[in-house]
């Protein structure tokens, strides 16, 4: 039986054996993507903060975001999500065009979300954590649903009757994956799911658990700031500076790049707190 990683290199999501299609190289998408942003701008109170930005996402595949603080990451994730309305542009999930849809209406189409923070309610158990992610589906949906998600992530079957506030960070953010997936999205967005996690977690839930669910063809739009972590199991990379592509490439270029930290980032390149510098990809 192929791992996880092994049917993710099969199926081309980890992008060592294929062409970057003409949206990895910086052009406008496709339009055989399940995700894709063209040439979208947004910010706030009619201020850009985020400019003529494209990338897209396919099932099966993970989509890399990277950049410094201040880049307009979390503005972007915001405006694919439905939070932000953009300034302009075009935002098309699944066939449709979702630019003026709600964050609601977006969720119910099968756009999933996992934020950074607030990505679980503490004073819940694991169990009731799920239970709130399935609150769309019919009583007998749900309770298959989250019997699988158990089965899908057996740390969580252990724990399912602890507080969400008592778990471990790792432990947590599983619990979050697990809550943004039991409604079965086609695609979703992980918004630095290491954020503050132990180096051996962090692995742990980029190269099991993300690859994992690529593997399983869901898309994933990956937000993350360890970089040379993350490019190893990306298919394709954009790198956000000052709120506009600086750069995009098939996740086999990006990894060829010599020095991403001294072209990309520059003198914010420096090591991240847990020692993993982002200059080896």
């Amino acid at each position: 039986m192929p791992t996880w990683r092994e049917r993710v290199r099969q199926r081309g999501a980890h992008g060592g054996d294929v062409q970057a299609p003409p949206a990895a190289r910086g052009g406008a998408p496709t339009g055989s993507e399940l995700l894709a942003l063209t040439r979208v701008s947004a910010g706030y109170h009619g201020v850009p903060v985020v400019q003529d930005v494209s990338l897209a996402v396919s099932a099966g595949e993970i989509s890399l975001v990277v950049g410094p603080n201040g880049a307009g990451k979390s503005t972007l994730v915001k405006t694919a999500i439905g939070e932000l309305e953009p300034l302009g542009g075009r935002i098309v999930f699944d066939g449709q065009d979702v630019s003026s849809w709600s964050e609601e209406r977006r969720s119910v189409a099968g756009l999933g979300y996992v934020p950074q923070v607030r990505d679980v309610f503490p004073t819940l158990t694991v169990a009731e954590n799920l239970e709130v992610g399935a609150y769309r589906m019919r009583s007998h949906e749900a309770k298959a649903a989250l019997a699988d998600m158990l089965e899908r992530f057996p740390q969580l079957e252990r724990l399912r009757h602890r507080k969400a506030r008592q778990l471990s960070g790792g432990e947590r953010k599983l619990l979050a994956i697990a809550r943004g997936l039991i409604a079965n999205p086609k695609l979703l967005i992980l918004d630095e799911p290491t954020a503050n996690l132990a180096p051996r977690i962090a692995h742990m839930v980029l190269e099991d658990v993300v690859v994992g669910l690529a593997a399983s063809g869901h898309g994933i739009l990956l937000i993350e700031q360890r970089v040379a972590l993350a490019a190893t199991i990306a298919a394709r990379v954009t790198v956000l500076v000052d709120g506009k592509v600086r750069y995009a490439a098939s996740g086999e270029e990006f990894r060829a790049v010599p020095d991403v930290a001294a072209i990309f980032f520059g003198s914010q390149a420096s090591a991240n707190e847990e020692g993993e510098g982002v200059r080896t990809v």
